[in-house]
């Protein structure tokens, strides 16, 4: 008998995360089936601790419940706690552990899969919600010079900057205050491209040498991106390899084996003629 997982989310039928994890499964033999289901926040608690009780193996976990999701389980992981959000939960020893795998994912795309790389970048990140604060510590794996959080409103940004400042040099400001500032990598953690719309930063901070990374995706071009290639930006990408990555983090997590990415997310391209609009 198979074992069971799913997406818990509101709405999910745009999610591409059971083809996903359909091939993870297959390539790697897993007897297991992922499904979707549809919660409103009133229904979260109850739905997915229903969903354990009747033997669930894991889950993941989109909007709006990330932080639900971590009020509901017995323990977090340390990357949990530092994003105070939770994407991926596992049941063991009928403990229910609590995980945040979207910034790994992020890390993985940006230098596996792109081959992206620096030394000392300035990175710049675009929002102080919960995607910034999950993409944070990951990014500081890449030892930045200095990394700016800008947000419509700077009071955000300054207390999120202040939460992490053990971690490296950071601050935080108003999109309007990075006027003559220059960044190597700016990524995008706001949900403006799902309006199609882009952050009002100044467009001095690209230039041909910045790289600009939008953690939403979409069908062709997001606002972000086309926006960055207006500019000139040396490249310009949106967010399908964290979603697989992010993915194959969960899968380990919950399965014990790794399973290959790269298959999976050209895969994943080729059927994206008419993807989802959101992040999940």
């Amino acid at each position: 008998m198979p074992d069971h997982y799913g997406l818990f989310g509101h709405p999910v039928h745009h999610s591409w995360s059971p083809f996903i994890h359909g091939i993870f499964a297959r390539q790697t033999g897993q007897d297991m089936v992922y499904r979707l289901h549809d919660t409103p926040p009133e229904r979260f608690r109850s739905d997915v601790l229903a969903f354990f009780s009747s033997g669930g193996h894991g889950i993941n976990v989109t909007l709006p419940h990330k932080r639900a999701a971590a009020d509901l389980v017995n323990e977090l992981t340390p990357r949990a706690q530092l994003a105070d959000a939770v994407n991926t939960v596992v049941r063991r020893d009928e403990q229910l552990i609590g995980d945040n795998t979207d910034g790994a994912g992020l890390l993985a795309d940006l230098t596996r899969n792109l081959g992206l790389g620096w030394e000392s970048p300035r990175v710049l990140v675009l929002g102080a919600g919960g995607a910034a604060r999950g993409a944070l510590e990951p990014l500081f794996s890449l030892r930045p010079r200095l990394l700016v959080i800008a947000n419509r409103t700077a009071e955000r940004a300054v207390a999120l900057a202040g939460e992490f400042a053990n971690l490296g040099p950071v601050s935080g400001c108003e999109f309007a205050r990075l006027e003559n500032q220059r960044f190597d990598l700016i990524v995008n953690a706001t949900s403006a491209s799902l309006r199609g719309e882009v952050p009002l930063i100044p467009i001095g901070v690209v230039d041909a040498m910045t790289t600009c990374y939008d953690m939403t995706y979409g069908v062709g071009d997001t606002a972000f991106v086309a926006w960055a290639k207006r500019l000139g930006a040396a490249r310009a990408e949106q967010g399908w390899g964290m979603l697989v990555e992010q993915a194959a983090e969960a899968f380990e997590l919950w399965r014990g084996v790794r399973p290959d990415t790269a298959p999976v997310l050209a895969a994943l391209r080729q059927r994206s003629a008419t993807p989802p609009d959101t992040h999940s």
